[in-house]
């Protein structure tokens, strides 16, 4: 078993591994935090085996606080291991603004020089990661990225500011990063003069696209169209923005149209993948008897039994096709172009049916064309 110390345990990045290292069989995992005694530090580091050293001030309210965060506890960690003779690995994470002419650049600089020196004098391996805009879920709005900024305010209805829309970002996905920052602990490699280290994986973006997607994302509310989550960058721009939404906005009502025959509604559209709906149908109704020259529909019926009919419209009622599904057993029936169909309840009671349509429904052109089966 590793003894493993988290230094800003209760951050964004701290949590974030945290949460990965606690799923390790091989690994106890110590946490540490501003609200933690130096003595408290002192018993932490010498059952340390390794230590990810994530404390820093970032935005602190007094600039005295990049000198007490970023330097002093760094120097205060190597000396408790030199007090007790402990030569554990360091991951540090540092800012591309290290060495810069201001505050929090000199401040991370000065803590990068500490542990070089640290791994020069005691042949000790050390990981420093000049980090990005890091965003991902448990970011801090007004604080950590401007991602997470971005996300709470419009998701609570909030005008953001943009100085130059066309500056653009480069960022890194927290799960990447907690990725990269296990792989450091895995190593069995000795000391080498490598200190640095960077994440392979990072997007960019313009902060004004960046503000259309997330604009995007709340608009799903309304329109239900989601965008292309074939793109990870999406997807994972999308998981920050829903960590962000209050929890009494995580839910809402769908637009459900009634008539004599049940309910039907919309559940999720997209331009890339077309639309699922769901139906309700009372006992004996039929839907459909119509045919589409370019739409596909997948038809599944998850509760009830009904008969789903096919023909091409130019064969005659003998080559008919009658499909018995019910939700005792969910299968897929496939809706090809050029066959009128219609699907007929069977059950005594309520039938429900889930569709997949390959385009959003447009009641302009909605390639949809009577004919019985």
């Amino acid at each position: 078993m590793k003894n493993v110390l988290v230094t800003g345990s209760n951050g964004f990045i701290g949590k974030n591994l945290i949460e990965a290292l606690n799923r390790k069989e091989d690994v106890c995992v110590k946490c540490f935090d501003r609200e933690d005694t130096t003595d408290t530090l002192v018993g932490l580091i010498k059952d340390a085996d390794f230590i990810y050293h994530i404390a820093g001030a970032n935005r602190p309210k007094k600039i005295e606080e990049f000198e007490a965060v970023n330097v002093d506890l760094t120097q205060k960690i190597v000396d408790i291991l030199a007090t007790y003779n402990k030569k554990a690995p360091i991951v540090y994470t540092s800012s591309i603004q290290a060495g810069k002419d201001n505050p929090y650049g000199k401040s991370k600089k000065r803590g990068e020089d500490i542990l070089i020196k640290y791994s020069v004098e005691n042949n000790v391996p050390i990981y420093i990661y000049r980090l990005l805009n890091v965003f991902g879920k448990w970011a801090k709005p007004n604080y950590n990225s401007v991602v997470a900024t971005f996300c709470y305010n419009i998701a609570r209805n909030i005008e953001i500011e943009i100085s130059d829309p066309k500056t653009e970002l480069e960022l890194i996905y927290i799960d990447d990063l907690v990725e990269e920052f296990l792989k450091a602990i895995e190593r069995e490699g000795k000391y080498s003069e490598n200190y640095f280290f960077k994440i392979d994986t990072t997007f960019k973006i313009t902060l004004k696209r960046l503000a259309e997607v997330i604009y995007e994302f709340k608009n799903i509310k309304g329109t239900q169209i989601v965008p292309d989550m074939y793109d990870r960058f999406t997807r994972c721009l999308y998981a920050t923005y829903l960590s962000c939404v209050d929890k009494d906005e995580l839910h809402y009502e769908l637009d459900t149209k009634s008539d004599n025959r049940g309910q039907l509604t919309e559940i999720i559209k997209s331009r890339h993948f077309g639309q699922i709906f769901i139906s309700k149908s009372n006992k004996g109704v039929i839907r459909g008897n119509h045919y589409h020259n370019t739409k596909i529909e997948k038809f599944c019926v998850i509760e009830g039994k009904a008969v789903i009919r096919l023909r091409n419209i130019f064969s005659n009622d003998s080559e008919k096709i009658n499909y018995y599904v019910s939700g005792d057993k969910i299968k897929i029936v496939d809706i090809p172009p050029g066959y009128t169909h219609s699907i007929e309840n069977l059950s005594d009671g309520e039938l429900i049916v889930l569709f997949w349509a390959d385009e959003i429904f447009n009641p302009c052109e909605p390639d949809t064309y009577f004919k019985e089966v």
